[in-house]
């Protein structure tokens, strides 16, 4: 009888090399550049949750953003694989945005962001 243990395949260890400061800085870098732009942020709340929003919804949601920059982050946001558009075939054309897998799996990290900035305490004036 062949035991348990010897049935069981554990995933390989990932092959992420062990982070140094100058490979930390770089990776802060591209993050940065990803969620860069004011509105993008904005824009990752209101998809958060599975959401799946129209183009219109995201302006009425987001009434300070013009037309064009929210076209434009959406587009970034798209190429950088954090926002899937969905377009349905029909007239008028409808334009659908949600987000990826991986841009889903921010959610914790900017909950941690929220969380932080709570923390800091009012300055005195």
């Amino acid at each position: 009888m062949t035991r348990t243990d010897e049935k069981v395949r554990y995933l390989p260890e990932s092959k992420v090399e062990p982070l140094t400061p100058s490979s930390a800085a770089s990776g802060v870098e591209n993050v940065l550049r990803i969620l860069e732009g004011r509105w993008k942020l904005v824009i990752l709340f209101h998809l958060f949750g599975g959401k799946v929003l129209r183009f219109s919804d995201l302006e009425r949601a987001i009434p300070a953003i013009s037309q064009k920059m929210l076209i434009q982050q959406l587009r970034q946001m798209e190429a950088d694989g954090i926002v899937r558009r969905i377009v349905h075939h029909q007239v008028p054309p409808k334009v659908e945005y949600c987000l990826t897998d991986w841009g889903q799996a921010l959610c914790p990290a900017l909950d941690a962001l929220l969380k932080w900035a709570a923390r800091k305490e009012p300055a005195e004036g």
